[in-house]
Protein backbone atom coordinates (compact mmCIF):
# COMPACT_ATOMS: atom_id res chain seq x y z
CA UNK A 1 0.00 0.00 0.00
CA UNK A 2 2.82 2.37 0.90
CA UNK A 3 4.48 1.58 -2.42
CA UNK A 4 1.26 2.33 -4.30
CA UNK A 5 0.90 5.62 -2.47
CA UNK A 6 4.46 6.62 -3.34
CA UNK A 7 3.90 5.65 -6.93
CA UNK A 8 0.71 7.67 -7.11
CA UNK A 9 2.44 10.62 -5.57
CA UNK A 10 5.28 10.27 -7.96
CA UNK A 11 2.95 10.36 -10.97
CA UNK A 12 0.73 13.18 -9.63
CA UNK A 13 0.82 16.12 -11.97
CA UNK A 14 2.94 18.96 -10.63
CA UNK A 15 1.09 22.19 -9.82
CA UNK A 16 2.14 24.79 -12.38
CA UNK A 17 4.16 27.59 -10.87
CA UNK A 18 2.22 30.84 -10.57
CA UNK A 19 3.69 34.21 -11.15
CA UNK A 20 3.45 36.00 -7.82
CA UNK A 21 3.12 39.72 -8.43
CA UNK A 22 2.25 40.51 -4.82
CA UNK A 23 5.57 41.99 -3.79
CA UNK A 24 6.12 44.08 -6.96
CA UNK A 25 2.62 45.51 -6.67
CA UNK A 26 3.03 46.20 -2.96
CA UNK A 27 6.35 47.92 -3.56
CA UNK A 28 4.74 49.92 -6.37
CA UNK A 29 2.13 51.19 -3.93
CA UNK A 30 4.90 52.03 -1.48
CA UNK A 31 6.67 54.05 -4.18
CA UNK A 32 3.43 55.89 -4.97
CA UNK A 33 3.07 56.70 -1.30
CA UNK A 34 6.57 58.16 -1.20
CA UNK A 35 5.91 60.27 -4.28
CA UNK A 36 2.64 61.59 -2.84
CA UNK A 37 4.15 62.69 0.44
CA UNK A 38 7.94 62.87 0.32
CA UNK A 39 8.27 64.73 -2.99
CA UNK A 40 6.21 67.85 -2.11
CA UNK A 41 7.75 68.06 1.37
CA UNK A 42 11.24 67.77 -0.12
CA UNK A 43 10.64 70.71 -2.47
CA UNK A 44 9.09 72.63 0.41
CA UNK A 45 12.21 72.22 2.52
CA UNK A 46 14.47 72.96 -0.45
CA UNK A 47 12.74 76.24 -1.33
CA UNK A 48 12.62 77.28 2.31
CA UNK A 49 16.42 77.33 2.48
CA UNK A 50 17.36 78.89 -0.87
CA UNK A 51 17.18 82.35 -2.35
CA UNK A 52 15.97 83.30 -5.83
CA UNK A 53 19.39 82.41 -7.28
CA UNK A 54 19.23 78.92 -5.77
CA UNK A 55 21.89 79.55 -3.11
CA UNK A 56 21.57 78.28 0.45
CA UNK A 57 20.34 80.94 2.86
CA UNK A 58 18.57 81.49 6.16
CA UNK A 59 17.40 84.88 5.01
CA UNK A 60 13.86 83.67 4.36
CA UNK A 61 13.43 82.73 8.02
CA UNK A 62 15.12 85.90 9.24
CA UNK A 63 12.57 87.89 7.25
CA UNK A 64 9.75 85.88 8.81
CA UNK A 65 10.78 86.82 12.35
CA UNK A 66 11.81 90.42 11.63
CA UNK A 67 9.27 91.72 9.09
CA UNK A 68 6.02 92.94 10.68
CA UNK A 69 4.18 91.76 7.57
CA UNK A 70 4.90 88.20 8.75
CA UNK A 71 5.14 88.66 12.52
CA UNK A 72 1.66 90.18 12.81
CA UNK A 73 -0.12 87.27 11.04
CA UNK A 74 1.82 84.82 13.23
CA UNK A 75 0.73 86.57 16.42
CA UNK A 76 -2.81 86.90 15.10
CA UNK A 77 -2.95 83.20 14.27
CA UNK A 78 -1.72 82.21 17.73
CA UNK A 79 -4.25 84.44 19.51
CA UNK A 80 -7.02 83.26 17.18
CA UNK A 81 -6.26 79.55 17.71
CA UNK A 82 -5.88 79.91 21.48
CA UNK A 83 -9.10 81.88 21.90
CA UNK A 84 -11.09 79.61 19.61
CA UNK A 85 -9.90 76.47 21.42
CA UNK A 86 -10.95 77.95 24.78
CA UNK A 87 -14.37 78.92 23.39
CA UNK A 88 -14.82 75.47 21.85
CA UNK A 89 -14.02 73.72 25.12
CA UNK A 90 -16.29 76.05 27.09
CA UNK A 91 -19.20 75.31 24.72
CA UNK A 92 -18.62 71.68 23.74
CA UNK A 93 -17.81 70.19 27.15
CA UNK A 94 -21.14 71.12 28.83
CA UNK A 95 -23.14 70.09 25.76
CA UNK A 96 -21.22 66.81 25.57
CA UNK A 97 -21.98 66.14 29.23
CA UNK A 98 -25.68 66.98 28.79
CA UNK A 99 -25.97 64.65 25.80
CA UNK A 100 -23.93 61.77 27.21
CA UNK A 101 -24.66 61.76 30.95
CA UNK A 102 -28.05 63.37 31.62
CA UNK A 103 -31.70 62.64 30.92
CA UNK A 104 -32.09 65.78 28.78
CA UNK A 105 -34.88 65.28 26.19
CA UNK A 106 -34.10 64.47 22.52
CA UNK A 107 -30.39 63.96 23.15
CA UNK A 108 -30.10 62.01 19.88
CA UNK A 109 -31.49 64.97 17.96
CA UNK A 110 -28.91 67.27 19.54
CA UNK A 111 -26.15 64.85 18.45
CA UNK A 112 -27.57 64.94 14.93
CA UNK A 113 -27.49 68.74 14.88
CA UNK A 114 -23.86 68.74 16.03
CA UNK A 115 -23.13 66.34 13.16
CA UNK A 116 -24.79 68.83 10.80
CA UNK A 117 -22.42 71.56 11.95
CA UNK A 118 -19.55 69.06 11.72
CA UNK A 119 -20.08 68.35 8.02
CA UNK A 120 -20.67 72.00 7.07
CA UNK A 121 -17.56 73.42 5.38
CA UNK A 122 -16.28 76.32 7.52
CA UNK A 123 -15.86 78.57 4.48
CA UNK A 124 -19.54 78.07 3.65
CA UNK A 125 -20.47 78.86 7.24
CA UNK A 126 -18.43 82.05 7.02
CA UNK A 127 -20.31 83.11 3.89
CA UNK A 128 -23.63 82.34 5.58
CA UNK A 129 -22.64 84.59 8.45
CA UNK A 130 -21.80 87.31 5.95
CA UNK A 131 -25.46 87.15 4.96
CA UNK A 132 -26.45 87.37 8.62
CA UNK A 133 -24.02 89.81 10.22
CA UNK A 134 -22.41 92.04 7.58
CA UNK A 135 -22.55 95.56 9.11
CA UNK A 136 -24.71 97.17 6.43
CA UNK A 137 -26.57 94.36 4.68
CA UNK A 138 -26.67 91.51 7.23
CA UNK A 139 -30.14 90.16 7.97
CA UNK A 140 -29.66 90.43 11.74
CA UNK A 141 -28.46 94.03 11.51
CA UNK A 142 -31.32 94.95 9.17
CA UNK A 143 -33.77 93.42 11.66
CA UNK A 144 -32.08 95.35 14.49
CA UNK A 145 -32.48 98.67 12.65
CA UNK A 146 -36.08 97.85 11.71
CA UNK A 147 -37.03 97.08 15.32
CA UNK A 148 -35.13 99.89 17.05
CA UNK A 149 -35.30 102.58 14.36
CA UNK A 150 -31.50 102.94 14.46
CA UNK A 151 -29.87 104.85 11.57
CA UNK A 152 -28.37 103.02 8.61
CA UNK A 153 -24.79 103.37 9.83
CA UNK A 154 -25.47 101.60 13.14
CA UNK A 155 -25.25 97.85 13.50
CA UNK A 156 -25.48 95.19 16.17
CA UNK A 157 -22.94 92.72 14.73
CA UNK A 158 -19.85 93.07 12.54
CA UNK A 159 -18.69 89.71 11.21
CA UNK A 160 -15.73 91.41 9.47
CA UNK A 161 -13.71 91.65 12.68
CA UNK A 162 -11.35 89.60 14.80
CA UNK A 163 -14.12 88.62 17.29
CA UNK A 164 -16.34 87.76 14.32
CA UNK A 165 -13.68 85.46 12.90
CA UNK A 166 -13.20 83.75 16.27
CA UNK A 167 -16.96 83.27 16.54
CA UNK A 168 -17.34 81.66 13.10
CA UNK A 169 -14.30 79.39 13.48
CA UNK A 170 -15.57 78.28 16.91
CA UNK A 171 -18.97 77.45 15.41
CA UNK A 172 -17.43 74.88 13.07
CA UNK A 173 -14.60 73.65 15.31
CA UNK A 174 -16.43 72.87 18.55
CA UNK A 175 -17.88 69.59 17.11
CA UNK A 176 -14.37 68.11 17.27
CA UNK A 177 -14.25 68.75 21.01
CA UNK A 178 -17.85 67.60 21.44
CA UNK A 179 -17.19 64.25 19.75
CA UNK A 180 -14.11 63.53 21.87
CA UNK A 181 -15.77 64.54 25.15
CA UNK A 182 -19.12 62.83 24.47
CA UNK A 183 -17.47 59.60 23.35
CA UNK A 184 -15.24 59.62 26.42
CA UNK A 185 -18.22 60.14 28.72
CA UNK A 186 -20.13 57.37 26.94
CA UNK A 187 -17.31 54.92 27.72
CA UNK A 188 -17.08 55.70 31.44
CA UNK A 189 -18.81 52.77 33.22
CA UNK A 190 -21.52 53.58 35.74
CA UNK A 191 -19.96 51.28 38.38
CA UNK A 192 -17.53 53.95 39.55
CA UNK A 193 -20.22 56.59 39.96
CA UNK A 194 -22.54 54.10 41.64
CA UNK A 195 -19.78 53.21 44.10
CA UNK A 196 -19.26 56.91 44.83
CA UNK A 197 -22.99 57.35 45.51
CA UNK A 198 -23.08 54.30 47.79
CA UNK A 199 -20.21 55.78 49.79
CA UNK A 200 -22.18 59.00 50.25
CA UNK A 201 -20.83 61.12 47.42
CA UNK A 202 -23.23 63.73 46.08
CA UNK A 203 -23.73 64.39 42.39
CA UNK A 204 -21.18 67.22 42.20
CA UNK A 205 -18.66 65.34 44.36
CA UNK A 206 -18.95 62.31 42.07
CA UNK A 207 -18.55 64.47 38.99
CA UNK A 208 -15.53 66.29 40.42
CA UNK A 209 -13.70 63.22 41.65
CA UNK A 210 -14.77 60.53 39.15
CA UNK A 211 -16.34 61.77 35.93
CA UNK A 212 -14.27 64.89 35.23
CA UNK A 213 -10.84 63.26 35.84
CA UNK A 214 -11.77 60.38 33.52
CA UNK A 215 -12.97 62.75 30.78
CA UNK A 216 -10.19 65.33 31.22
CA UNK A 217 -7.72 63.70 28.76
CA UNK A 218 -10.38 63.80 26.03
CA UNK A 219 -11.08 67.46 26.79
CA UNK A 220 -7.39 68.34 26.64
CA UNK A 221 -7.04 66.45 23.36
CA UNK A 222 -10.10 68.31 22.07
CA UNK A 223 -8.49 71.62 22.97
CA UNK A 224 -5.39 70.65 20.98
CA UNK A 225 -7.50 69.59 17.99
CA UNK A 226 -9.47 72.85 18.13
CA UNK A 227 -6.20 74.83 18.28
CA UNK A 228 -4.85 72.90 15.31
CA UNK A 229 -7.99 73.31 13.22
CA UNK A 230 -8.22 77.03 13.97
CA UNK A 231 -4.54 77.53 13.13
CA UNK A 232 -4.66 75.76 9.75
CA UNK A 233 -8.00 76.99 8.39
CA UNK A 234 -7.85 79.05 5.22
CA UNK A 235 -11.42 79.58 4.01
CA UNK A 236 -12.94 81.43 6.97
CA UNK A 237 -9.97 83.82 7.46
CA UNK A 238 -9.81 84.54 3.73
CA UNK A 239 -13.52 85.41 3.66
CA UNK A 240 -13.73 87.39 6.92
CA UNK A 241 -10.21 88.54 7.89
CA UNK A 242 -9.04 89.99 4.57
CA UNK A 243 -12.01 92.41 4.26
CA UNK A 244 -11.32 93.41 7.86
CA UNK A 245 -7.73 94.29 6.93
CA UNK A 246 -5.65 91.62 8.67
CA UNK A 247 -3.98 88.32 7.78
CA UNK A 248 -3.56 84.94 9.40
CA UNK A 249 -0.64 82.68 8.48
CA UNK A 250 -2.69 80.70 5.95
CA UNK A 251 -3.96 83.78 4.13
CA UNK A 252 -0.47 85.29 4.22
CA UNK A 253 1.00 82.16 2.61
CA UNK A 254 -1.72 82.33 -0.06
CA UNK A 255 -1.01 86.02 -0.70
CA UNK A 256 2.66 85.22 -1.39
CA UNK A 257 1.56 83.49 -4.60
CA UNK A 258 -0.26 86.56 -5.86
CA UNK A 259 1.68 88.71 -8.33
CA UNK A 260 4.62 88.92 -7.98
CA UNK A 261 4.92 85.40 -6.54
CA UNK A 262 7.42 84.75 -3.73
CA UNK A 263 7.68 80.93 -3.52
CA UNK A 264 10.77 80.99 -1.28
CA UNK A 265 9.00 83.02 1.39
CA UNK A 266 5.85 80.92 1.02
CA UNK A 267 7.86 77.74 1.58
CA UNK A 268 9.67 79.23 4.58
CA UNK A 269 6.36 80.42 6.08
CA UNK A 270 4.83 76.97 5.57
CA UNK A 271 7.52 75.06 7.45
CA UNK A 272 6.78 76.46 10.96
CA UNK A 273 3.11 75.71 10.40
CA UNK A 274 4.03 72.15 9.43
CA UNK A 275 6.30 71.65 12.44
CA UNK A 276 3.74 73.05 14.87
CA UNK A 277 1.06 70.80 13.40
CA UNK A 278 3.26 67.73 13.90
CA UNK A 279 3.96 68.73 17.51
CA UNK A 280 0.28 69.31 18.28
CA UNK A 281 -0.78 66.00 16.75
CA UNK A 282 1.90 64.22 18.76
CA UNK A 283 0.68 65.95 21.91
CA UNK A 284 -2.90 64.90 21.11
CA UNK A 285 -1.75 61.29 20.68
CA UNK A 286 0.09 61.39 24.01
CA UNK A 287 -2.92 62.85 25.83
CA UNK A 288 -5.37 60.33 24.38
CA UNK A 289 -2.87 57.54 25.02
CA UNK A 290 -2.71 58.19 28.76
CA UNK A 291 -3.39 55.17 30.91
CA UNK A 292 -3.55 56.85 34.26
CA UNK A 293 -7.08 55.51 34.80
CA UNK A 294 -8.25 52.00 34.06
CA UNK A 295 -11.24 49.88 34.97
CA UNK A 296 -10.63 46.43 36.41
CA UNK A 297 -13.06 43.59 35.91
CA UNK A 298 -15.53 42.62 33.24
CA UNK A 299 -17.91 44.72 31.20
CA UNK A 300 -18.84 47.87 33.06
CA UNK A 301 -22.37 48.96 33.80
CA UNK A 302 -24.16 51.41 31.56
CA UNK A 303 -23.35 55.07 32.27
CA UNK A 304 -25.47 56.46 35.07
CA UNK A 305 -27.62 59.35 33.85
CA UNK A 306 -27.92 62.45 36.00
CA UNK A 307 -31.54 63.43 36.60
CA UNK A 308 -31.96 67.08 35.70
CA UNK A 309 -35.55 67.21 36.98
CA UNK A 310 -37.01 70.66 36.25
CA UNK A 311 -33.82 71.68 34.43
CA UNK A 312 -34.32 69.16 31.60
CA UNK A 313 -36.09 71.54 29.24
CA UNK A 314 -33.97 74.62 30.06
CA UNK A 315 -30.88 72.50 29.33
CA UNK A 316 -32.34 71.53 25.96
CA UNK A 317 -33.16 75.18 25.26
CA UNK A 318 -29.52 76.14 25.95
CA UNK A 319 -28.25 73.44 23.56
CA UNK A 320 -30.63 74.52 20.81
CA UNK A 321 -29.69 78.17 21.35
CA UNK A 322 -26.01 77.29 20.90
CA UNK A 323 -26.83 75.27 17.77
CA UNK A 324 -28.63 78.29 16.30
CA UNK A 325 -25.20 79.66 15.39
CA UNK A 326 -23.66 76.80 13.35
CA UNK A 327 -26.88 75.25 12.01
CA UNK A 328 -30.25 77.00 12.10
CA UNK A 329 -29.30 80.61 11.36
CA UNK A 330 -26.67 79.88 8.64
CA UNK A 331 -28.84 77.28 6.89
CA UNK A 332 -31.81 79.65 7.08
CA UNK A 333 -29.74 82.47 5.59
CA UNK A 334 -28.57 80.29 2.69
CA UNK A 335 -32.11 79.07 2.04
CA UNK A 336 -33.46 82.62 2.18
CA UNK A 337 -30.84 83.95 -0.24
CA UNK A 338 -31.51 81.09 -2.65
CA UNK A 339 -35.14 82.08 -3.19
CA UNK A 340 -34.98 85.86 -2.68
CA UNK A 341 -34.47 88.38 -5.46
CA UNK A 342 -32.11 90.22 -3.11
CA UNK A 343 -29.90 87.91 -1.06
CA UNK A 344 -29.91 90.14 2.01
CA UNK A 345 -33.70 90.63 2.13
CA UNK A 346 -36.15 88.30 3.84
CA UNK A 347 -38.00 86.27 1.22
CA UNK A 348 -41.67 87.16 0.79
CA UNK A 349 -44.32 86.18 -1.75
CA UNK A 350 -43.48 89.41 -3.59
CA UNK A 351 -39.74 88.76 -4.00
CA UNK A 352 -39.75 84.95 -4.12
CA UNK A 353 -37.92 83.65 -7.19
CA UNK A 354 -36.38 80.58 -8.81
CA UNK A 355 -34.13 82.74 -10.96
CA UNK A 356 -31.07 82.21 -8.74
CA UNK A 357 -31.24 78.45 -9.27
CA UNK A 358 -31.82 78.90 -13.00
CA UNK A 359 -28.90 81.34 -13.24
CA UNK A 360 -26.44 79.08 -11.41
CA UNK A 361 -27.20 75.84 -13.21
CA UNK A 362 -28.17 77.09 -16.67
CA UNK A 363 -26.63 80.52 -17.23
CA UNK A 364 -23.40 80.61 -15.21
CA UNK A 365 -20.84 79.00 -17.51
CA UNK A 366 -18.38 78.19 -14.73
CA UNK A 367 -20.89 76.01 -12.89
CA UNK A 368 -20.99 73.11 -15.33
CA UNK A 369 -17.20 72.94 -15.52
CA UNK A 370 -16.83 73.14 -11.72
CA UNK A 371 -19.46 70.44 -11.18
CA UNK A 372 -17.85 68.22 -13.79
CA UNK A 373 -14.38 68.69 -12.30
CA UNK A 374 -15.64 68.12 -8.76
CA UNK A 375 -17.45 64.88 -9.52
CA UNK A 376 -14.60 63.55 -11.67
CA UNK A 377 -12.07 64.35 -8.97
CA UNK A 378 -14.37 63.10 -6.23
CA UNK A 379 -14.97 59.74 -7.88
CA UNK A 380 -11.33 59.32 -8.94
CA UNK A 381 -9.96 60.36 -5.54
CA UNK A 382 -12.38 58.11 -3.67
CA UNK A 383 -11.53 55.13 -5.89
CA UNK A 384 -7.75 55.60 -6.00
CA UNK A 385 -7.46 56.69 -2.37
CA UNK A 386 -9.55 53.78 -1.11
CA UNK A 387 -7.57 51.31 -3.22
CA UNK A 388 -4.20 52.62 -1.99
CA UNK A 389 -5.44 52.70 1.60
CA UNK A 390 -6.79 49.14 1.29
CA UNK A 391 -3.47 47.72 0.06
CA UNK A 392 -1.32 49.68 2.52
CA UNK A 393 -3.59 48.91 5.47
CA UNK A 394 -3.53 45.21 4.53
CA UNK A 395 0.27 45.24 4.33
CA UNK A 396 0.63 46.95 7.70
CA UNK A 397 -2.08 44.97 9.49
CA UNK A 398 -0.71 41.62 8.25
CA UNK A 399 2.97 42.73 8.43
CA UNK A 400 3.33 41.47 4.87
CA UNK A 401 6.62 43.14 3.96
CA UNK A 402 9.71 44.42 5.65
CA UNK A 403 9.27 48.08 6.47
CA UNK A 404 5.50 47.91 6.97
CA UNK A 405 5.80 50.33 9.91
CA UNK A 406 7.34 52.93 7.60
CA UNK A 407 4.44 52.48 5.19
CA UNK A 408 1.97 52.99 8.02
CA UNK A 409 3.80 56.16 9.04
CA UNK A 410 3.73 57.53 5.50
CA UNK A 411 0.03 56.70 5.13
CA UNK A 412 -0.85 58.73 8.24
CA UNK A 413 1.73 61.50 7.70
CA UNK A 414 -0.53 63.76 5.54
CA UNK A 415 -2.79 64.38 8.54
CA UNK A 416 0.08 66.52 9.87
CA UNK A 417 0.28 68.57 6.67
CA UNK A 418 -2.09 71.57 6.57
CA UNK A 419 -3.92 71.84 3.26
CA UNK A 420 -2.38 75.20 2.40
CA UNK A 421 1.12 73.80 3.09
CA UNK A 422 0.48 70.75 0.91
CA UNK A 423 -0.75 73.06 -1.85
CA UNK A 424 2.50 75.04 -1.69
CA UNK A 425 4.57 71.84 -1.80
CA UNK A 426 2.66 70.46 -4.78
CA UNK A 427 2.86 73.77 -6.63
CA UNK A 428 6.64 73.79 -6.20
CA UNK A 429 6.88 70.10 -7.22
CA UNK A 430 4.81 70.04 -10.38
CA UNK A 431 5.47 73.36 -12.11
CA UNK A 432 8.82 72.25 -13.55
CA UNK A 433 10.18 69.31 -15.55
CA UNK A 434 9.91 66.36 -15.57
CA UNK A 435 6.41 66.54 -14.06
CA UNK A 436 4.62 69.67 -15.25
CA UNK A 437 1.12 69.01 -13.96
CA UNK A 438 0.05 72.52 -12.97
CA UNK A 439 -3.03 73.55 -14.90
CA UNK A 440 -4.37 69.99 -15.10
CA UNK A 441 -6.72 67.96 -12.96
CA UNK A 442 -3.85 65.59 -12.16
CA UNK A 443 -2.25 67.94 -9.65
CA UNK A 444 -5.58 68.38 -7.86
CA UNK A 445 -6.07 64.61 -7.89
CA UNK A 446 -2.67 64.14 -6.25
CA UNK A 447 -3.56 66.73 -3.61
CA UNK A 448 -6.95 65.21 -2.83
CA UNK A 449 -5.62 61.65 -2.68
CA UNK A 450 -2.85 62.75 -0.32
CA UNK A 451 -5.26 64.62 1.96
CA UNK A 452 -7.81 61.79 2.08
CA UNK A 453 -5.29 58.99 2.63
CA UNK A 454 -4.98 59.13 6.46
CA UNK A 455 -8.70 58.78 7.23
CA UNK A 456 -9.13 56.07 4.60
CA UNK A 457 -6.09 54.18 5.88
CA UNK A 458 -7.09 54.38 9.54
CA UNK A 459 -10.65 53.22 8.83
CA UNK A 460 -9.65 50.29 6.61
CA UNK A 461 -6.80 49.20 8.85
CA UNK A 462 -9.23 48.91 11.77
CA UNK A 463 -11.58 46.89 9.57
CA UNK A 464 -8.81 44.54 8.39
CA UNK A 465 -7.64 43.92 11.95
CA UNK A 466 -11.18 42.83 12.78
CA UNK A 467 -10.98 40.10 10.09
CA UNK A 468 -9.14 37.00 11.28
CA UNK A 469 -6.26 35.85 9.11
CA UNK A 470 -7.21 32.13 9.14
CA UNK A 471 -9.09 32.31 5.85
CA UNK A 472 -6.16 34.08 4.17
CA UNK A 473 -3.75 31.48 5.57
CA UNK A 474 -5.95 28.71 4.17
CA UNK A 475 -5.98 30.31 0.72
CA UNK A 476 -2.18 30.69 0.85
CA UNK A 477 -1.82 27.00 1.75
CA UNK A 478 -3.95 26.11 -1.28
CA UNK A 479 -1.57 28.07 -3.53
CA UNK A 480 -3.02 31.57 -3.67
CA UNK A 481 -0.64 34.52 -3.66
CA UNK A 482 -0.95 37.22 -1.02
CA UNK A 483 -2.54 39.55 -3.55
CA UNK A 484 -5.10 36.89 -4.52
CA UNK A 485 -5.88 36.32 -0.84
CA UNK A 486 -6.53 40.04 -0.47
CA UNK A 487 -8.74 40.32 -3.58
CA UNK A 488 -10.71 37.07 -3.17
CA UNK A 489 -10.93 36.68 0.61
CA UNK A 490 -10.27 39.85 2.58
CA UNK A 491 -11.68 42.52 0.27
CA UNK A 492 -15.15 40.90 -0.07
CA UNK A 493 -15.36 40.65 3.73
CA UNK A 494 -14.55 44.37 3.92
CA UNK A 495 -17.11 45.42 1.30
CA UNK A 496 -19.18 47.54 3.69
CA UNK A 497 -16.15 49.36 5.12
CA UNK A 498 -14.75 49.96 1.64
CA UNK A 499 -18.05 51.46 0.42
CA UNK A 500 -18.36 53.70 3.47
CA UNK A 501 -14.75 54.84 3.16
CA UNK A 502 -15.31 55.64 -0.52
CA UNK A 503 -18.33 57.79 0.41
CA UNK A 504 -16.49 59.78 3.06
CA UNK A 505 -13.49 60.40 0.82
CA UNK A 506 -15.87 61.69 -1.86
CA UNK A 507 -17.43 64.09 0.68
CA UNK A 508 -13.98 65.30 1.71
CA UNK A 509 -13.16 66.23 -1.88
CA UNK A 510 -16.30 68.35 -2.16
CA UNK A 511 -15.34 70.28 1.00
CA UNK A 512 -11.65 70.80 0.19
CA UNK A 513 -10.55 74.39 -0.38
CA UNK A 514 -7.14 75.01 1.19
CA UNK A 515 -5.06 72.94 -1.25
CA UNK A 516 -7.36 73.57 -4.23
CA UNK A 517 -7.05 77.35 -3.91
CA UNK A 518 -3.28 77.02 -4.46
CA UNK A 519 -3.49 74.68 -7.46
CA UNK A 520 -6.52 75.58 -9.59
CA UNK A 521 -6.63 77.35 -12.94
CA UNK A 522 -9.59 78.67 -14.89
CA UNK A 523 -10.09 75.21 -16.43
CA UNK A 524 -9.67 73.20 -13.24
CA UNK A 525 -11.99 74.98 -10.81
CA UNK A 526 -14.01 72.87 -8.38
CA UNK A 527 -17.17 73.84 -6.50
CA UNK A 528 -15.34 75.06 -3.38
CA UNK A 529 -13.08 77.34 -5.44
CA UNK A 530 -16.02 78.61 -7.48
CA UNK A 531 -17.84 79.54 -4.27
CA UNK A 532 -14.74 81.35 -3.04
CA UNK A 533 -14.45 83.27 -6.34
CA UNK A 534 -18.13 84.20 -6.31
CA UNK A 535 -17.72 85.54 -2.79
CA UNK A 536 -14.97 87.87 -4.00
CA UNK A 537 -17.34 89.17 -6.68
CA UNK A 538 -20.17 89.51 -4.13
CA UNK A 539 -22.68 87.16 -5.81
CA UNK A 540 -24.19 85.86 -2.57
CA UNK A 541 -27.33 84.44 -4.19
CA UNK A 542 -25.33 82.18 -6.51
CA UNK A 543 -23.14 81.15 -3.58
CA UNK A 544 -26.22 80.18 -1.59
CA UNK A 545 -27.51 77.97 -4.39
CA UNK A 546 -24.16 76.21 -4.75
CA UNK A 547 -23.76 75.98 -0.99
CA UNK A 548 -27.14 74.30 -0.53
CA UNK A 549 -26.33 71.94 -3.40
CA UNK A 550 -23.04 71.04 -1.71
CA UNK A 551 -24.80 70.44 1.61
CA UNK A 552 -27.49 68.26 0.01
CA UNK A 553 -24.90 66.08 -1.73
CA UNK A 554 -22.78 65.91 1.44
CA UNK A 555 -25.67 64.91 3.71
CA UNK A 556 -26.99 62.39 1.19
CA UNK A 557 -23.55 60.77 0.89
CA UNK A 558 -23.01 60.70 4.66
CA UNK A 559 -26.46 59.18 5.22
CA UNK A 560 -25.74 56.57 2.55
CA UNK A 561 -22.44 55.68 4.21
CA UNK A 562 -24.02 55.46 7.65
CA UNK A 563 -26.74 53.17 6.32
CA UNK A 564 -24.19 50.68 4.99
CA UNK A 565 -24.68 47.55 7.16
CA UNK A 566 -21.79 46.81 9.42
CA UNK A 567 -20.16 50.22 9.16
CA UNK A 568 -19.38 51.35 12.66
CA UNK A 569 -18.37 54.87 13.54
CA UNK A 570 -17.76 57.92 11.46
CA UNK A 571 -14.65 59.26 9.86
CA UNK A 572 -13.18 62.57 10.85
CA UNK A 573 -13.70 65.08 8.10
CA UNK A 574 -11.00 67.61 7.64
CA UNK A 575 -12.11 71.17 7.99
CA UNK A 576 -10.93 73.90 5.66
Amino acid sequence: MAALTQAAAGHAPARPARLDLSRPIIFTFAAILCVLIVLPLSWLFYYGFVDRAGNFTLGNFRQLVSDRAFVDPLITTFILATTASIVCCAVAAPIGWLVARTDMPVRGFVRLLVTASFVTPPFLGAIAWELLAAPNSGLLNRAFRAVTGAPQDEYLFNIYSFPGLIFVISCYTFPYVFVLVANSLDRIPGDLEDASSILGGKTWTTARRITIPLALPALLAGALVAFLQSMTLFGSPAILALPAGFHTMTTKIWSLFQYPPKPELAAAASLPLLVLTVVLLRAEHMVLGRRGYSVLGGKGAEPRLVRLKFLRWPALAVCLFVLLNPVFLPYGALLNATFSKVATQIVTPQNFTFHNIEFVFFELSATKLALKNTFILGAATATIGTLIALVISYVTARKAVTGHRALGFLATAPVAIPGIVLGVGLFLSYTRPPFILYGTLWILLIAFVTISLPVAYQQLQSAIRAVHSDLEDASRILGATRLQALSHITAPLLRTSVIATWCFVFVGVMRELSAAIMLFTSETKVISVLIFDLNESGDLAAISVLGLFMLIVTFATVMLANRVPGFGGGIRLRNH
